[in-house]
């Protein structure tokens, strides 16, 4: 009833575990990770994974670095992912880097938008890490 089974258990699309982090949660610190992490509360610090969802109602005050990254919350911070989303419901407050990005409709973006660089595009979770 209470183990762990493959079949149960959440999986990223890189096979590694899913973390979440819900609503009524405020994390005060960095977040480090190779896995798919979902935030509908809110870090006060960076974020590095291979993959994040920010729901809604999610807030990061820090930078985010991940290879896939779907935004429909706040950051106030740079993002910097090879596959960025950015839904309506996004506002960012920073600067974006990416290799392929879509922004729909309502968001608002408050910064600059670069496309990274060949040599830069290896990973996302370098760029933070080499800060």
């Amino acid at each position: 009833m209470f183990g762990k089974s493959d079949k149960t258990m959440p999986r990223s699309p890189a096979g590694k575990g899913l973390s979440f982090i819900g609503s009524d949660v405020i994390i005060t610190g960095n977040i480090g990770g190779h896995g798919h992490l979902h935030i509908d509360g809110r870090v006060d610090g960076d974020v590095v994974c291979a993959a994040l969802t920010l729901g809604a109602d999610g807030v990061v005050a820090g930078n985010v670095s991940a290879d896939d990254a779907t935004i429909a919350g706040t950051i106030d911070g740079t993002i910097a992912a090879k596959a960025l989303t950015i839904e309506g419901t996004a506002r960012i407050n920073g600067d974006l880097s990416y290799d392929s990005v879509s922004i729909a409709t309502g968001a608002i973006v408050e910064g600059r938008v670069k496309r990274l660089s060949r040599e830069d595009s290896g990973s996302a979770l370098k760029l933070i890490a080499s800060d």
